[in-house]
């Protein structure tokens, strides 16, 4: 069984945040990054503005035989990256330093980490220490002539945490909680140091052996008394597979996937491919040098949006992906409703005030739609719309649960 379904979706989570539009450091949202997941040091003064130091999710297990389970723990490590200009045989720091045609900015980069933890039994209680090290790496920067003329320093301050797992019975399941706790032990005297000290978008991937996962979202008592705290458990991998879970600190559901038509992750919460596209191919060319400058991630962005054709750019805009037309249409009392069916509006499932408004309308069917979880949706228009054709013709419809709909002659 592979894994990669669930790490694609996962490396979402990863960077959620890690670089936003306009992608450039000189941003003033790029100041304040590493939104989501993030546990920080528990002696962080209040002066840091430090994250809480623990997540914990709870999930259910089909208690089949001696099952185990894998824990794979994700985050990112902080990477300070300095330039640093050379003078005589010393260096200084430097918020840029231009080599030819390329500069070179001091920026927060990360690290990806992926810890794993041995194979756990399903029953009873388990906890594990993990240390990753700090460390320091220098690349020297030479000229045309290959005369050095400075050099780009990468830091990276330890991380200290701890994973603990315990399972308890419950009607029938097994109620499995995976925590994850920073433990660093000194004094954090302040907001940077805290972020160096912290594991950023962390959360969990779980594999299950001899033993199958049960959805939280299943309507059961034991679901109900599964408890979150910053880290969300959901099924991953393909529609039916219960053998992975991903526990990740923002709220999706099961079987997350990413989306077919999707050129390429661009850090954004809820992003709009489209849009985020068309913003990026409208920087002017010194925004973007200063993007590509800001990190490799971002240059990739502006790269890839700078080469899409216009197919590649149509194909993000207005594709329909999540349902089908059912040319059978629906029945509603004795009546089958299709395309021409005249109806009468009686919103009720949880309508808005806009759909109140429209309670009595008459309104011309033009098709009954199918989506993948298999609810029907009725698209109409308004017959006495003046803007009916103009509506029709370019797809523009009101939608409605078939309950929501009285036939008319």
């Amino acid at each position: 069984m592979s894994l990669d379904s669930v790490r694609a979706v996962a490396d979402t989570v990863l960077y959620e945040g890690y670089l936003l539009y306009p992608y450039r450091a000189g941003a003033a949202k790029n100041r304040s990054r590493w939104q989501f997941g993030v546990l920080g040091p528990p002696h962080a003064v209040p002066a840091a503005f430090a994250e809480p130091p623990e997540m914990s999710m709870q999930c259910l297990l089909t208690p089949d035989g001696a099952g185990w389970i894998t824990v794979r723990l994700r985050f990112l490590q902080l990477q300070s990256r300095e330039v640093q200009r050379r003078r005589g045989d010393d260096h200084e720091p430097a918020e840029r330093l231009r080599v030819g045609g390329t500069t070179l900015l001091s920026w927060d980069e990360a690290v990806e980490r992926e810890i794993t933890l041995p194979d756990l039994p399903v029953h009873g209680d388990a906890e594990f220490p993990v240390s990753v090290p700090g460390g320091e790496d220098v690349e020297p920067v030479h000229d045309g002539d290959g005369r050095p003329v400075g050099r780009v320093v990468r830091r990276r301050w330890p991380l200290t945490a701890r994973v603990r797992t315990s399972a308890q019975a419950d009607d029938g399941l097994l109620r499995l909680t995976v925590s994850v706790t920073n433990e660093h032990a000194e004094r954090v005297p302040e907001r940077e140091s805290a972020t160096r000290h912290s594991l950023i978008a962390a959360h969990l991937m779980v594999e299950a052996h001899d033993a199958e996962f049960v959805s939280v979202r299943e309507p059961i008592p034991a679901a109900r008394r599964c408890r979150q705290d910053r880290c969300w458990p959901v099924l991953a991998g393909p529609p039916g597979e219960t053998r992975l879970l991903l526990g990740a600190p923002i709220i999706l559901y099961d079987h997350p996937r990413l989306a077919e038509r999707s050129p390429g992750d661009l850090f954004d919460g809820c992003e709009i491919d489209e849009l985020l596209t068309m913003r990026v191919r409208t920087m002017t060319d010194h925004e973007k040098a200063e993007a590509r400058a800001t990190d490799p991630r971002a240059a990739a962005i502006v790269d890839r949006c700078d080469a899409l054709d216009d197919d590649a750019l149509l194909s993000l805009h207005g594709t329909r992906i999540d349902a089908e037309a059912n040319t059978h249409g629906t029945r509603i009392d004795a009546r089958t409703i299709t395309h021409g069916t005249l109806v009468r509006l009686r919103p009720a499932r949880r309508a808005d005030a806009q759909d109140l408004f429209l309670a009595g309308r008459i309104a011309l069917v033009n098709e009954v739609i199918t989506d993948v979880d298999g609810g029907t949706h009725v698209a109409v228009v308004l017959l006495d719309d003046p803007a009916a054709d103009l509506h029709d013709g370019y797809g523009r419809y009101l939608y409605f649960a078939p309950d929501e709909l009285e036939p008319v002659s």
